[in-house]
């Protein structure tokens, strides 16, 4: 696999989106037991009858953020083929073990990092890798995609995005590519996992709906967009997402990428310091404020400013 210059690479990953089961059952997992932060807690664009809340670092940093579509329901999907499969936390070595303990989960090494394999109450696959330079609890190291094909999800990643190949490892059920971005932004290393299963995916809970990648402004994220519609890529327009600004193509693999603009920021309708406190809507939906107060279930969310210190 080759890469090609560009003159300006993706800043890393700006936050990946999961679909989960109950929005309770999400918010007690991530935040009383991993101790992120919950940053906003709106609902979804397309279907604002159900939650959509965000998750991560203590300052809401791009390159921490996880996010959930939360459903009502007790069904699954089903991880394969055509899309993301796992994100990975970045921890300290020191954190590892305590982590293992406290959670479960399968120790493995890859790439001569530690990691501890896990999966939360809705059955979604996280890990935690051990980074000596970690320092923010809740910042990203990775990404895994699962593809059939490895080659032309790669040639996106280096050819536009600006990764550069950093080896492959062959384990017991399939072969897994590393690329990495220069610097040390968080979720700058992006794994392709090419494997023996034939899963294929079906969306639900438990599986990751889309990755988004940090654009560094309007201009950075118009340049990658103009790069992709010339080669031929179905690129949607621009959309507004209050807390970024979005573009969305789905790459030759299957995988839905997004393209995240780090601004305005998720300070832009509330206080940094009372993020997640309030349930804010899109514009759009405002005039329906009554009507989904009402309808969505009730989420407990009166300590998501105190994550717990000793799970860092």
């Amino acid at each position: 696999m080759t890469s090609a210059p560009i003159t300006q690479p993706i800043a890393g990953l700006h936050h990946v989106t999961a679909i989960s089961g109950p929005a309770q059952e999400n918010f007690d997992f991530y935040v009383q037991r991993l101790g992120t932060r919950l940053i906003k807690k709106t609902v979804n664009f397309d279907a604002p009858e159900m939650y959509h809340l965000y998750y991560g670092a203590a300052d809401a940093r791009p390159g921490s953020v996880l996010t959930f579509f939360n459903r009502e329901t007790t069904a699954r999907g089903q991880a394969g083929i055509g899309a993301a499969q796992a994100f990975a936390y970045a921890v300290p070595q020191e954190a590892l073990e305590e982590w293992h303990t406290r959670l479960g989960g399968t120790r493995f090494t890859r790439f001569d990092e530690e990691g501890l394999a896990l999966q939360d109450p809705h059955g979604q696959a996280f890990e935690m890798i051990a980074t000596p330079a970690q320092t923010v609890w809740g910042a990203f190291h990775s990404a895994t995609l699962w593809v059939a094909d490895p080659e032309p999800t790669a040639r996106i990643l280096t050819e536009v995005f600006g990764y550069q190949p950093h080896g492959e490892e062959r384990g017991p059920d399939g072969t897994r590519f590393r690329f990495h971005l220069p610097g040390s932004a968080p979720g700058r290393i992006v794994d392709i996992w090419r494997s023996d299963m034939a899963a294929k995916h079906r969306p639900g809970p438990g599986t990751i709906h889309h990755i988004a990648f940090r654009a560094r402004d309007l201009a950075h994220q118009q340049g990658l967009r103009d790069t992709l519609l010339a080669r031929g890529e179905q690129v949607t327009e621009v959309k507004d997402r209050q807390y970024f600004k979005a573009i969305y193509f789905r790459e030759p693999g299957g995988v839905l990428f997004e393209i995240a603009t780090d601004g305005p920021g998720f300070a832009v309708d509330e206080a940094m310091e009372h993020l997640g406190t309030a349930l804010k809507l899109p514009p759009q939906h405002e005039h329906r404020r009554t009507e989904l107060e009402a309808s969505l279930p009730a989420l407990l969310t009166d300590t998501h400013h105190t994550p717990k210190a000793s799970l860092r």
